[in-house]
């Protein structure tokens, strides 16, 4: 069937081989990598985010929390790879957004593509700006002294796991993105679920002074566990509680946040 014979929201992904499926996801990928060499200020929170909540964090607060700086760039670098693969993924539903609003998605929808495919593309586009972040916060922290005490390859788990939970939360974000407003809406609305659970788990102080509401929350904070686990693969440690913990949650919002936004950008397209 060619192009010109179908009609907007006829096209089923079905109708796609898996072939099709992935030239059309490693064509969109480019796409979206194409968009940031165009406009190389979208890279600015991937680049510098890293490098100031660093240093702000490590000479603030680092000698009141851990009493020197040299111990909490242990404590905090391994917690802050979860924190910045997060604030990424919320990154990416105002993107969508402003595409939809922009009339991108109205060219998708006619022309003969998986619909699937224009979401993990941004996925896949993200994947590789996490990437770099990642490798900007670790080149930098060891600069200032940090320790990669277990090895290459527990560092290459730690931003392995921190990638998988940040995926997953890019679904959220994705479904945000498709069902609020403006692109206003979705960055305000995704400060409110970022910031309390970057604040309340254990990233950057430890939990056992505050107070037991508190700690309860950041018990059950996935992003406690995240950081747990990177402390554990870069310092040394029982990791594996925690790691699974990530695993689960990671799992878990998948499967409940993918099928919502794919049925929620079909609908849309």
């Amino acid at each position: 069937m060619s192009a010109a014979t179908l009609t907007p929201g006829t096209y089923e992904d079905q109708r796609i081989g898996l072939r099709s499926h992935l030239r059309h996801l490693g064509a969109l990928t480019r796409r979206n990598l194409m968009r940031i060499k165009a406009d190389p200020e979208s890279m600015l929170d991937a680049l510098l985010v890293p490098i100031i909540f660093t240093v702000l964090f490590v000479y603030v607060f680092g000698g009141a929390v851990k009493g020197t700086q040299q111990e909490y760039i242990q404590y905090m670098i391994p917690g802050l790879l979860g924190t910045t693969g997060l604030n990424l993924a919320m990154a990416v539903g105002t993107g969508l957004n402003s595409d939809f609003q922009s009339g991108v998605m109205d060219r998708f929808r006619t022309m003969p593509i998986g619909r699937a495919a224009v979401l993990l593309s941004k996925m896949a586009a993200e994947t590789l700006r996490g990437l770099v972040s990642f490798t900007i916060l670790i080149l930098f922290s060891m600069l200032l002294g940090l320790e990669i005490r277990e090895g290459f390859l527990h560092l290459l788990a730690a931003v392995g796991l921190s990638l998988t939970f940040g995926m997953s939360i890019v679904w959220i974000s994705m479904l945000l993105g498709m069902s609020l407003r403006s692109a206003q809406a979705v960055q305000g609305v995704s400060m409110i679920v970022i910031m309390p659970l970057q604040f309340g788990s254990s990233i950057f102080a430890p939990t056992d002074t505050m107070p037991g509401w508190l700690q309860s929350f950041t018990k059950y904070n996935p992003l406690s566990a995240l950081a747990d686990a990177c402390r554990a693969l870069i310092n040394g440690g029982a990791l594996t509680h925690s790691v699974l913990i990530v695993l689960i949650w990671s799992v878990g919002i998948t499967a409940i946040t993918a099928p919502l936004a794919v049925a929620r950008f079909r609908k849309r397209t």
